[in-house]
């Protein structure tokens, strides 16, 4: 089987297109599936031959993505050699159109995955005007293709209500490797000054549409209950960095962007972990704080509240509300037991989220969507 994977995001750019990229490559290795990669170029990236790089330019909104443009007579010769069975298309952007009109050119079936809310972050940034216009982008995107993956049943029946039906799940995994109890670190606690302090935990983009501000107002109300028995720590970067600094505690731990072990001893070494977006799509971070040995909080919307079985695998509150996630923080300070009772549950559960699993599933989708076109292939 050959499929040619088609993004506006790649390496050296980290993010949740990126880590799934990254793993679905890695499997494809392994089962002897051969790709492509049709993807940005940036002032930094690693040589592939497997990939095709396009020139792009920073988008003025969110510095940190790309607006790419791609070479469609380039695209075209480098598919035509490679001959793919499948076109994955991973965003909805220049990268995914042009992988989509070659598909619907050329008799390939073409499948595009919904990862992102655009559409809710226009609340964020007061564009609500731009709310609709996006919707009926993202469907006229999404319906020309053979299938639409979403990453949670909360995605998918948004998808539906708007118009977009023909969908199945495309779910997210963990890699125990990465994220695991072990690579808790007493030294790294003691660094950075936690040592004796219960202490939370925020990891992901420091943006406005990640609810940072109700984070930032139950953690004063908790500091100021607690004082030097709490601490904070938020590892990431983003537009909304400094405006955090300056609503957060003046002792709350910025540590800026992690990966590796570096992200993983972050992960092991805090005490509870806390997601307050109510705009996830699914919420692999979630899975990696499960994964590493720490109960979480995370808001009951979107993919996290699909994700958090309440009082079992961790604790939710009401998107956006201060006080709901402000009493799930009192509790989890208080409740010893109850934080080892939600970590060895989270564990378990998270135990059954490997990547291959869904992988395994996705490849079932390659093959039913080849066999519903009449299409021939040879299976890994």
């Amino acid at each position: 089987m050959k499929v040619a994977l088609f993004a506006d995001t790649y390496l050296p750019q980290i993010n949740g297109v990126t880590n799934t990229l990254t793993k679905l490559i890695q499997y494809y290795e392994t089962a002897g599936i051969e790709y492509k990669i049709y993807a940005p170029k940036y002032d930094m990236e690693l040589q592939d031959s497997n990939i095709e790089r396009f020139l792009s330019i920073k988008f003025i909104l969110y510095p940190e993505n790309r607006v790419a443009f791609p070479n469609t007579f380039r695209i075209s010769a480098s598919l035509s050699a490679f001959q793919p069975d499948i076109i994955h298309i991973m965003t909805e952007f220049n990268m995914g159109i042009a992988g989509l009109n070659y598909g619907k050119k050329h008799g390939i079936p073409t499948i595009s995955n919904y990862t992102t809310n655009f559409g809710q972050y226009t609340d964020y940034y007061r564009m609500n005007f731009l709310k609709q216009p996006i919707w009926n982008y993202l469907k006229w995107f999404h319906t020309q293709n053979d299938i639409t993956l979403c990453p949670s049943n909360a995605a998918q029946k948004l998808l539906f209500n708007h118009g977009i039906n023909n969908t199945k799940i495309f779910s997210r995994g963990i890699d125990f490797k990465s994220f695991h109890p072990m690579y808790r670190n007493e030294r790294l606690r003691n660094e950075l000054g936690i040592t004796d302090k219960v202490t939370f935990l925020y990891v992901g983009r420091v943006s406005y549409e990640k609810d940072l501000d109700v984070l930032s107002r139950s953690y004063h109300s908790i500091r100021q209950k607690y004082k030097g028995q709490v601490a904070m720590v938020i590892t990431g970067d983003g537009p909304y960095l400094d405006k955090c600094k300056q609503m957060f505690p003046k002792d709350t731990i910025f540590t800026g962007f992690k990966k590796g072990k570096d992200l993983s001893e972050i992960y092991a070494s805090c005490d509870i972990f806390v997601c307050p977006s109510s705009t996830e799509t699914f919420g692999n971070v979630i899975l990696e704080a499960m994964a590493s040995g720490i109960p979480v909080i995370g808001a009951d919307a979107g993919g996290v509240g699909e994700i958090i079985m309440q009082g079992e695998t961790g604790v939710k509150f009401s998107e956006r509300n201060v006080e709901e996630l402000t009493k799930c923080m009192d509790e989890l300070i208080r409740d010893v037991d109850l934080r080892t009772y939600l970590k060895e549950n989270a564990l378990e559960f998270s135990s059954k989220r490997s990547w291959n699993k869904v992988f395994d599933g996705l490849i079932d989708i390659y093959q039913e969507i080849l066999i519903k076109k009449g299409l021939s292939y040879i299976g890994a």
